[in-house]
This record gives C-alpha cells, sequence and structure tokens, in this order.
C-alpha cells in the first residue's frame, strides 16, 4: 500500500513536472494582459498557501497570522525601494530574515498554547502589527509606502509596459517553493512534522523534540512567505498596512489552502485555481456592484467540499482514484475464482 501511494504521489509530480514545462509558453498564448495578470496572481496565491502549507497542513499548527510575515516581507522591499533608493533585492533579504526571527519570538509562546487556543493568539498578533505599522512613521504609517519611478528591468524588478517578466517572476517564486515542499515532504523532517501533527505527545514519546519542529517550520514558512510580500509589492508598486497586515490577507492564506487540502502538495495550487479566477472575473464582470461575490461563492464552496470531503478537493481526486482502483480490483475477483 505504501509502495502504491508512493507511485502515485510520484506520478502526480511528474505531471505537474509536465505542466511547468509548459506553462513558461502561457503568456506566448495569454497576450490579453488581463489574462496575463490573472496567472500572475494565480501562482502567487498558489506560492503564499504552500508557504503557511508548511505549518498549518503537515505540522497541523492552524496560524492566522502570516499575513505579518507576509507584510514583513512587502515593507523589507519597499523600504529599500523608497526610503533607501535602492534596489528591493537587500529589502528582500533583510525583510526575509527578520520575517523568520519575528516568527521565531512571536510563536515561542503561542506554541505552549493547543488547538483554537494558538489560532486565536495569532488573530491577536496579526492586529497588534496592523496597529504597529498604521503608527509606525519611519514606515509612512496608514500613509504606506508609493513606489517612484525607477528604471525597469531585472535588477530593480519593476515594469511599467509590460506584465510578462512579472509572471516569469511568479513562475520561479511558484516553482521554488513547491520545490522546497517537496523535498520537506520527501524527507525526514516532513515525517517529523506529519508525527507532530497526528499525535504531538506520541511523537515526543519516540524522541521528536516537538518544539524545535514547530519552531523550525515556522521560521520557514515565515521565510518563503516574506519572499512572497516582496513580490506582491512589486508588482502592485505600494503597500500599506491594510494592504499586507490583515486578518483578510492571513485567512486566504488558510482558505486556499484547506479548499485544496492542506498538507498536500497540489493543494494550495487547486485552492489558487478557484479562488483567483472567481475572484478577478466577478470583479471585472460586476465592478462595484459585485463587490464580495466572490467571497461569498468561495465560502459556499469551501462548506460544500468540506461537508462532503474535509481533505478538501485533493481528498475527492484520492477519494475517486481509490473507488476506481477498488472497481477494477472488484471487476478481476470472477477471473480470478474461475
Amino acid at each position: 500500500m505504501i509502495k502504491e501511494n508512493t507511485k502515485k504521489q510520484d506520478l502526480l509530480w511528474y505531471v505537474l513536472i509536465v505542466v511547468l514545462l509548459l506553462v513558461p509558453f502561457i503568456p506566448q498564448v495569454a497576450a490579453n494582459s488581463f489574462t496575463q495578470h490573472v496567472f500572475i496572481l494565480i501562482l502567487l496565491y498558489a506560492s503564499m498557501s504552500q508557504a503557511w502549507n508548511i505549518i498549518g497542513g503537515y505540522c497541523g499548527q492552524v496560524s492566522f497570522g502570516h499575513s505579518v510575515f507576509f507584510g514583513i516581507g512587502a515593507y523589507g522591499a519597499g523600504m529599500a525601494v523608497v526610503k533607501f533608493g535602492i534596489t528591493p533585492w537587500p529589502g528582500i533579504i533583510i525583510g526575509s530574515l527578520l520575517a523568520m526571527v519575528v516568527a521565531v519570538l512571536i510563536s515561542y509562546p503561542c506554541f505552549k498554547l493547543k488547538g483554537h487556543y494558538f489560532a486565536i493568539a495569532t488573530f491577536a498578533i496579526v492586529e497588534i502589527f496592523n496597529r504597529l505599522f498604521m503608527v509606525w512613521y519611519w514606515v509612512n504609517g496608514a500613509l504606506g509606502l508609493d513606489y517612484p519611478m525607477v528604471k525597469t528591468g531585472w535588477t530593480n524588478f519593476v515594469w511599467y509596459r509590460t506584465k510578462i517578466p512579472y509572471y516569469y517572476g511568479a513562475l520561479i517564486l511558484f516553482t521554488t517553493i513547491f520545490s522546497i515542499v517537496r523535498f520537506i515532504e520527501r524527507n525526514r523532517f516532513g515525517y517529523y512534522l506529519r508525527a507532530v501533527r497526528e499525535d504531538q505527545e506520541t511523537a515526543e514519546a519516540t524522541g521528536i523534540n516537538s518544539t524545535f519542529i514547530k519552531l523550525s517550520a515556522m521560521a520557514l514558512s515565515a521565510f518563503l512567505a516574506s519572499f512572497c510580500g516582496a513580490f506582491f509589492v512589486q508588482y502592485n508598486f505600494r503597500v500599506d498596512p491594510p494592504m499586507v497586515m490583515s486578518l483578510q490577507v492571513s485567512m486566504v492564506f488558510v482558505l486556499v489552502t484547506i479548499l485544496g487540502g492542506a498538507g498536500t502538495l497540489f493543494g494550495p495550487l487547486l485552492g489558487a485555481l478557484i479562488l483567483i479566477p472567481l475572484q478577478e472575473y466577478t470583479r471585472v464582470l460586476w465592478g462595484g456592484l459585485g463587490r464580495g461575490t466572490d467571497l461569498m461563492l468561495f465560502g459556499f464552496l469551501i462548506v460544500l467540499i468540506m461537508v462532503r470531503q474535509p481533505k478538501g478537493i485533493m481528498g475527492l481526486i484520492n477519494e475517486y482514484l481509490n473507488y476506481r482502483k477498488t472497481r477494477k480490483i472488484i471487476s478481476a475477483q470472477p477471473e480470478i475464482n474461475s
């Protein structure tokens, strides 16, 4: 059974590789800038959710505070460009490292809580950082940071006339984060994460340091989430606290992953493939009249799928594959008996 599941996962991974080989040609086919925008957001949201998936899906620690790390990455890049007049890359690195430090500092006391108490504590953390950045003069407080006109190119990671380079940037980010999670999934650290998720006391009884594992997972998750935040601000040319450090942004991390399938490699991508087209096309079709419609439809889909299959879309896919496999075994039995 384990070997069959491993082969199934390998097959899905090879399918993803083939898809990724074709994905770079999408901008050539989808010449419309809006369609390119949708694909960019799909890759970005899938990357964001995959970063959260490390701590929330594989480790089982449901955090609603990831918008803090997302925002730190965004402000790191934004401060480098707006305040210091340099390229965003040093700010991206510093912001990501700072996000890791903040993640460890705030997570250590929070990990003493369990279940919904931990989740509630992370809610409070988002509000604290949101208020802090709203009144912090050095980062322009509630006014936020508006990008100046700079030279376009990969050095500044800025383009004004085309979205294609942003698409390839999002693709690199997506591939990097998914490859990291794939590596974790197949190695010892991934097994430790799942052991802590399933039963922390039993994991500790076998010699696993659950506190160290959870802190490591949170630090890595925050590091990757901050990179997504840095991409976000470069793509939008602006950042302010409500844009990046809010409960709404944190909920996106969680809900996209849960819809697709938490603790699975492809779950975040499937969730993003549903949410982003729904969000963007309802906005275009209905404008202000349809504001919030995408969230209502998305919420309805989550409720519908969770009632049927708590493991999300990936759970439905695995259920269907298992059903097909069972049918084949049953249909083959008469031939064996005869």
